[in-house]
């Protein structure tokens, strides 16, 4: 490894938490079963994009409950209410002859 890459490297490491887990055996064979097969043979990788899905699916579950929050305001239904309103007009615009 040349000097520069050394650097690359350890300037990577330095942006690294290292932790212990303890994994159920079944839950480590489980997910290295369905693991993609660049990720089957690096625990430390798999865990990571594990995690990142985790992320992704918790954040998408956060927009979805704002959303149905949204859909349930008062407010919010009689504003799209009123746009709405004035797009359906538009709408029409186009059928007229």
């Amino acid at each position: 490894m040349d000097k520069s890459a050394r650097r690359s490297h350890a300037a990577a490491n330095r942006q690294l938490i290292r932790r212990s887990v303890a994994l159920p055996r079944q839950l480590v064979d489980d997910v290295l079963a369905c693991a993609p097969p660049e990720l089957a043979h690096n625990l430390n990788q798999l865990v990571a994009a594990s995690l990142r899905e985790y992320i992704a699916h918790r954040q998408a579950l956060a927009f979805d409950e704002a959303m149905r929050e949204m859909a349930a305001d008062p407010g919010i239904q009689a504003a799209s209410t009123a746009i709405s309103a004035e797009f359906d007009a538009a709408a029409m615009d186009g059928l007229r002859r």
